[in-house]
């Protein structure tokens, strides 16, 4: 005699909830393109800027010196070129020795400019109007180029950044139906879909950032908000079933496979897959559908095609 369960009983709806952020859809990291000293910040998180804005400072007294003398390099080299034109129009140089003075000039007239816009690289602009998000670095900081100083959120849609466990990543695709919560706004739900979720897993976390695209949001949804994103999943394909009426393949083979038993009690073996353990149950998918009959305890004591005497139990 053994235990069997018909297959479905404990198949519904899976739910799972995750912590995440408000984030801005498209988002900016800001940075200085030449390296220094961090002088001044000249906005703080949550500020409104427009395009254009000065938002931060780098000590500018070595780009300044360096132009200061790009400039004079490329102005003596302006009045060389002036002085042998006058030589040539007198047939006093050749056309080669003025050829050379012009080659020069214009050297001298690309450092300058290249100098100059050192200069201005000293000074971060915001390249969009925005929301200032997040603030990366602090006056007094010595900056490599490139290095991040802050977070520009444009304005515009919303979504909610969140990671998948990777345990519950074969759970939620693109396109999954998800309500929102926001802690700062109790007793709202907001709809969403899934929009996105990372090829790869994090090295650290070993978890999927994933993102929910908000099909109602409204300004009342504050960038860095705390959410609960509640994920609905139809499970019928993924069927619920006991850790004991999962059959470990003999060596050799690969992979689970269930009992399950005909209606004259005759035993069959068919693989399956499992997509996740739970603390009590597993959950699988393969050639398996709701109202099949599979044994649910002593798997290893069945045989092939062995005829058994069962009574159902409920899971």
């Amino acid at each position: 005699m053994v235990e069997t369960l018909v297959v479905g009983t404990g198949a519904a709806r899976v739910r799972q909830e995750y912590s995440g952020e408000v984030r801005a859809r498209q988002e900016a990291t800001l940075s200085f393109r030449v390296g220094g000293k961090l002088l001044a910040r000249l906005v703080d998180p949550g500020a409104t800027v427009r395009a254009g804005q000065p938002l931060a400072r780098l000590d500018d007294a070595d780009a300044a010196q360096q132009y200061a003398q790009a400039a004079a390099q490329r102005d003596l080299a302006a009045a060389d070129l002036g002085r042998f034109r006058e030589l040539r129009e007198q047939n006093f140089v050749s056309p080669a020795a003025l050829e050379a003075r012009e080659v020069t000039y214009r050297a001298a007239e690309a450092q300058a400019t290249l100098a100059r816009n050192q200069r201005t690289y000293t000074t971060l602009v915001a390249d969009r109007a925005g929301i200032v998000s997040a603030i990366m670095a602090e006056p007094g900081q010595v900056l490599a180029p490139g290095q991040p100083v802050l977070r520009l959120a444009p304005a515009g849609e919303r979504e909610i950044a969140f990671q998948i466990p990777e345990s519950d990543r074969v759970f939620v695709q693109s396109g999954d139906l998800a309500l929102v919560r926001l802690w700062a706004i109790p007793g709202r739900e907001y709809r969403g879909r899934v929009r996105e979720i990372a090829g790869a897993a994090d090295s650290a976390t070993r978890s999927y950032d994933a993102r929910v695209s908000l099909t109602d949001g409204d300004d009342t949804i504050g960038l860095g908000m705390t959410a609960t994103v509640d994920l609905h999943r139809e499970t019928s394909k993924q069927l619920r079933l006991p850790h004991g009426a999962i059959f470990q393949q003999e060596p050799g083979k690969t992979g689970a496979a269930v009992w399950v038993v005909a209606n004259n009690g005759t035993a069959t073996l068919r693989p399956v897959q499992v997509l996740r353990w739970g603390d009590d149950a597993a959950w699988i998918s393969g050639d398996l559908t709701p109202g099949e009959r599979v044994v649910a305890a002593g798997v290893h004591k069945v045989h092939a095609g062995e005829k058994l005497r069962y009574t159902d139990r409920k899971f």
